[in-house]
């Protein structure tokens, strides 16, 4: 093997760039050539595809999101799509392709190696609902971002003796809402993998203010059924029975930038590495990732085809340390 390409694809996570230094650096260290394709899978579909050398990926190790940029391309989910960005690969004389992203990603990467492209991928989103990592690139930072929020709400909820609610990103996946709750001491969490009552939420902050708390905090993750807006909405409709309000406040897409922390940094740089040695080592077709705190792989076909669930002991754990 002599060429390789990097790509990263779907939503960026800090960390990312982390992993994009470490396959060229590898990469070079074994005399390949490495190339690297812009605006994720629909830059590989039109060719964006450019040489990656160690100027390229000076200095980028503690950037956040991509160098390379990323996208989301609904046109890569067709066979058409697919079949043009092999050609764009045979065109480039590249001999194997390193995916960086989340579930769409490795869902992409399957594919192409399913059509006998020689493909290994690196687990990173910050929703760390993939499969065949026990967490993912970009959650670390992404989770200590909602946590310095938490802690600075906090202050002023206790201040004015009112009652927050936070949410956080994590699409379906509850992982961020519930550890930034354990780890905020918030009073209520809500996450989209149990329903939740917003009559039990008020009980729960009732009861905080009952026991004599200056402030309550709830964590809702973004995918749940009542959300910040469907929450915010039901104790507007209900405030003068509950006898209070509930301040809202979305995080949104400032979890996702910044500078990744260092154990992004690490993990992304170890991910990489790894990624590059399957690819030199024969093996193709895996995802790498985080498993029992050591970098290991797992067969794309197994990370398609299962579902990342949440732990519900700390769902159970965050409701007992809210008393």
């Amino acid at each position: 093997m002599k060429r390789i390409a990097v790509v990263t694809s779907g939503g960026d996570a800090p960390g990312m760039n982390a992993a994009i230094r470490a396959v060229v650096k590898i990469g070079l260290a074994k005399g390949w050539d490495v190339f690297g394709v812009r605006k994720g899978y629909a830059g590989l579909i039109t060719g964006d595809i450019l040489p990656l050398g160690e100027r390229e990926v000076s200095g980028i190790i503690q950037l956040g999101g991509s160098m390379l940029g990323s996208a989301r391309c609904p046109e890569f989910k067709t066979g058409d799509g697919q079949r043009n960005a092999l050609s764009q690969l045979e065109r480039n004389s590249i001999e194997a392709l390193v995916v960086i992203g989340g579930n769409g990603s490795q869902t992409g990467a399957h594919a192409l190696s399913r059509l006998g492209f020689p493909v290994v991928g690196v687990a990173s989103t910050i929703d760390n609902d993939l499969y065949g990592s026990d967490i993912t690139i970009g959650v670390d930072t992404a989770l200590n971002v909602s946590l310095e929020a938490i802690d600075r709400l906090k202050v002023t909820a206790s201040s004015h003796h009112r009652a927050f609610l936070v949410e956080v990103m994590g699409r379906k996946c509850g992982y961020l809402a519930l550890m930034a709750a354990i780890a905020g001491g918030a009073e209520a969490v809500i996450v989209p993998e149990q329903e939740t009552d917003p009559e039990d939420v008020a009980g729960e902050l009732r009861a905080a203010y009952d026991n004599g708390k200056a402030h309550a905090i709830v964590v809702v993750a973004e995918g749940a059924r009542y959300n910040a807006e469907e929450m915010e909405h039901y104790f507007q409709e209900h405030q003068e029975r509950l006898g209070f309000e509930l301040r809202v406040t979305r995080l949104g897409h400032v979890q996702r930038g910044g500078a990744p922390g260092s154990f992004d940094r690490l993990l992304g740089t170890r991910s990489g590495a790894a990624a590059v040695e399957l690819l030199a080592n024969g093996k193709q077709g895996e995802l790498v990732g985080l498993i029992k705190g050591e970098i290991a792989s797992t067969p794309l076909s197994d990370v398609v085809a299962n579902t990342k669930t949440l732990d519900m002991h700390l769902l159970d754990l965050a409701r007992v340390l809210a008393r």
